[in-house]
């Protein structure tokens, strides 16, 4: 339509409504005027004398009842067109039909938009059977030409439906317009000026047997109104899943031991329709995670080496993530069983049932990353350390004894800052934002203040070197120093030994200049952390032998004479005589001397040692330096004494801490807080919070209630 002609027909019925002269008689619109939309005529109505009542309203009413007879007369005809049609052939009648009257009505809606803002909005108010003019085209559609056919409309789509189900190709045009028109028929009856279909007759007409055939969800999308996806979708579940729920349990064991992912994939989408459907194949995916993770550590064996031992938690939390992301969409509670079995084996499995404690994973993991941070010719590229620690702190997340872990991380960083033997500072470092980030500030504060007192070793060595030069003294030997904070180094004191005197006077002249600079301070040497290097002249050819201070006490003894006992030795060195004979059995080891006995493991007090003159090496610089059982042995029962007093004050310090803030509070509530707080750190035994507790009371800073023994009151 020309919009020329629209404006005409608009102003026709402006006209007709404002117009109204009923002494005059005047007739705006003439008799045998026409309005032409197709495929509706509307006949205008014709104004004379004696049919106008006085009043612009009346005249509105006229209109409008004029247009709802045409409308009626209009559908009663067309429908005779559609008598006798069946499947498709109704289906496309009705279609066009339907898109060809709907798209007629908007039109003459437009036309008569005078009459709906005025007289119709006015008639509204208290009255259900006035509509807007598309409305009236709706109604009426409804009552005199869908109400005759809906049924085998309906029937004649789901039919076409289940032919496409089964293969055949159909036109999806056909249901999808149907489905349109039983959405725009829903009207909002109670109140009409509200606009948009409420679905009414889309239900009745259609839903109620669509759920007998539709089985896909995707069949919604294609061509019937979204809003039957939900009830659609019960019924289906209710059917096909809810009543098959054990025999797909059962199922899912299988499919996960034999790694059926995309049937795994299926599954999950499948049982996630309905309520709660999922919470078994978490349990069962949490108790297969746990299984597959503790096979994999026994098949280390009962001595795992830190790498291999990483290795197996690390293929065994890849494999399963990748399983979670992808067939199970990292749905939050398949991510929390991975979590959780993940924390199942890696602190109990073979190798922590074999050391009798949960402490082995914590301490295994430490070696590992000593390993990655240490110097060695092995060492890979910076960024493939960097990708290495970022495993390590995979495994570390589930770890429960993180206290542990700190312990012997902080053992062995101590030995490679010392040692100078860290492969790189950026590794080192990186780690160390790693922890401070997954644990807190605290968590790494020991260790930053290490980097930070070797930093001062440093510039303190420079110090003492320019001391020297300006007071024109030698010392006759490179000398250099690191001077530790008690407080932040896990270094004990060392073991029994009498220094070389051509050491004494470098000792002595740095202490007496330290001594000036910071007064007050005393200096505690750790002879065991100490190491030095030795001309050899007495080889076959000449060596330079990098040894411990302790190896190096007992070489030096051979500058007097060319064989002792391992009793003058003793007496020389002033150490016990196992470590003398540790020493004694290394050195005859490695072909630097040669023992009286025939067997060196059996050396004694009264085997004698001699310089082996003839030996030889193919490197100038030999590394002779090895650690002391007996110290390593010692370390470790220190390392695990003194995490034990460490956990008893942090568990009493999270009790004063809770008390202090409670006032008062019931023991099971307090053993729950505490554990709560102390997660983090490590997994206190409920026995030992009961100890700490009986502690504080002693201590007067708690009191049991009188009256309530299970209930404690914080005493200021």
């Amino acid at each position: 339509m020309k919009k020329k002609r629209f404006m005409q027909l608009y102003t026709h019925v402006y006209d007709y409504c404002t117009l109204v002269h009923s002494s005059h008689r005047q007739e705006i619109i003439p008799p045998a005027a026409t309005i032409h939309i197709a495929p509706i005529p509307i006949v205008s109505p014709r104004r004379t004398a004696a049919a106008t009542p006085s009043g612009a309203q009346f005249v509105g009413q006229c209109l409008y009842e004029r247009l709802r007879d045409f409308l009626t007369n209009y559908l009663k005809d067309l429908l005779k067109n559609g008598e006798g049609l069946m499947d498709e052939e109704v289906l496309k009648f009705y279609t066009l039909q339907w898109e060809e009257y709907q798209f007629s009505s908007r039109v003459l809606d437009g036309i008569c938009s005078y009459l709906n803002r005025h007289w119709v909005k006015r008639e509204c108010d208290g009255k259900r059977d006035v509509f807007e003019i598309y409305q009236l085209a709706l109604v009426s559609w409804r009552e005199y030409f869908f109400a005759p056919l809906h049924q085998v409309v309906t029937a004649s789509v789901l039919r076409l439906i289940e032919r496409e189900r089964n293969g055949e190709c159909v036109s999806t045009r056909l249901i999808s317009g149907v489905i349109n028109c039983y959405v725009e028929l829903g009207l909002n009856e109670e109140n009409p000026q509200i606009r948009g279909p409420n679905l009414t007759v889309y239900r009745e007409a259609f839903e109620n047997a669509e759920t007998k055939l539709a089985e896909e969800q995707d069949r919604v999308y294609h061509y019937l109104h979204e809003t039957t996806l939900l009830s659609l979708a019960k019924t289906c579940e209710r059917v096909l899943i809810e009543k098959h729920l054990e025999a797909f349990h059962m199922e899912f064991k299988t499919l996960l031991t034999n790694e059926k992912n995309e049937d795994l994939s299926r599954m999950f989408k499948l049982v996630a329709r309905v309520q709660d459907g999922l919470t078994i194949l978490r349990a069962h995916l949490e108790r297969h995670i746990t299984d597959q993770g503790q096979a994999a550590l026994e098949a280390c064996g009962s001595d795992a080496e830190p790498k291999q031992y990483v290795a197996a938690i690390l293929d065994v939390h890849k494999k399963y993530s990748l399983l979670v992301e992808t067939s199970f969409k990292n749905d939050a509670g398949f991510v929390a069983a991975l979590d959780k079995a993940c924390g199942k084996f890696i602190n109990n499995n073979h190798q922590t049932k074999q050391a009798q404690s949960s402490s082995k994973s914590p301490e295994l993991l430490a070696r590992y990353c000593d390993m990655l941070l240490k110097k060695s010719n092995r060492n890979p590229e910076e960024a493939e350390v960097e990708d290495a620690l970022n495993q390590v702190m995979i495994v570390f997340k589930y770890v429960e004894d993180k206290d542990v872990f700190q312990r012997f991380y902080c053992k062995m960083l101590a030995k490679r800052l010392v040692s100078h033997m860290s492969a790189s500072d950026d590794a080192e470092a990186s780690m160390l934002t790693k922890l401070k980030a997954a644990c807190g500030f605290e968590y790494t504060s020991k260790l930053q203040r290490m980097f930070q007192d070797i930093t001062v070793s440093k510039e303190l060595n420079d110090v003492f070197k320019r001391h020297l030069e300006d007071t024109h003294e030698s010392l006759g030997m490179d000398f250099s120093i690191q001077v530790l904070s008690s407080g932040s180094w896990p270094f004990h004191q060392t073991l029994e030994f009498t220094l070389p005197h051509a050491l004494e006077r470098s000792l002595q002249r740095f202490t007496a200049f330290y001594s000036n600079q910071h007064s007050g301070r005393k200096l505690t040497w750790l002879y065991q952390m100490s190491k030095g290097e030795l001309n050899a002249n007495c080889f076959a050819k000449k060596l330079i032998l990098q040894a411990s201070t302790f190896q190096m006490g007992v070489l030096l003894l051979f500058n007097n004479s060319f064989s002792l006992t391992v009793q003058q030795i003793q007496e020389g060195t002033g150490m016990k005589t196992e470590h003398v004979n540790q020493i004694a059995q290394s050195l005859v080891k490695m072909k630097l001397f040669n023992s009286s006995n025939s067997d060196d493991a059996n050396i004694g007090p009264q085997s004698e040692l001699t310089v082996n003159e003839t030996y030889k090496s193919k490197k100038y610089r030999v590394n002779i330096n090895q650690p002391m059982k007996t110290e390593t042995k010692t370390e470790q029962e220190q390392t695990h004494k003194n995490l034990e007093e460490n956990r008893m004050v942090l568990i009493q310090a999270a009790i004063v801490r809770i008390m202090k803030m409670r006032k008062v509070y019931h023991h099971q509530q307090l053993i729950v807080e505490v554990l709560e707080q102390l997660s983090s750190r490590f997994k206190p035994m409920v026995q030992t919070i009961k100890k700490c507790i009986d502690l504080l009371i002693e201590k007067e800073y708690l009191a049991r209630v009188e009256g309530q023994r299970d209930t404690y009151n914080y005493l200021a």
